[in-house]
């Protein structure tokens, strides 16, 4: 029985430790919701993405609507304790080079591409990036924060 209940145990710990990995976190999509996130170089199996200084990060959202939408724009966040600070974007046109072509029907699963530079004048911090497509109205279509490291 001791055995039984220390296996029991053992394989609680390793479903928990496998579970526990990268946990992309939805902060108040509206209009939309994402279905799937794929980060260039991210181990899922850590609990943050390590974002390498001087390179170039692909992000790639998978997402639904809920209601037709017009017009997307990108809004990115740093999250450093607690004070947000916004990623300069090239191109924060989410209808342009992302392979969204708008306007969006609410039928459609939708597939967000976008590349991030990681400045080498970045510090080293933990940072959660909060990445955001707006509609029209200025409101979250999706919303989704993503613990990383900056090295």
């Amino acid at each position: 029985m001791k055995q039984f209940v220390f296996f029991i145990l053992i394989w609680g710990y390793l479903v928990n430790c496998t579970v526990n990995g990268l946990q992309f976190t939805d902060c108040g999509s509206k209009t939309g919701k994402f279905t799937s996130v794929y980060i260039s170089d991210c181990d899922t199996t850590k609990h943050e993405c390590i974002l390498k200084r001087d390179s170039n990060v692909t992000i790639i959202i998978d997402f639904t609507l809920a209601e037709n939408v017009n017009a997307v724009k990108t809004v990115v966040h740093g999250k450093v304790m607690g004070v947000e600070m916004p990623f300069n974007l090239q191109n924060p046109d989410a209808c342009v080079g992302s392979g969204l072509i708008c306007p969006l029907s609410k039928t459609e699963i939708y597939v967000y591409t976008a590349v991030l530079p990681v400045l080498k004048a970045y510090p080293k911090v933990n940072v959660i990036v909060k990445w955001e497509l707006k509609d029209e109205h200025d409101e979250d279509i999706v919303c989704v924060e993503i613990p990383a490291k900056i090295q």
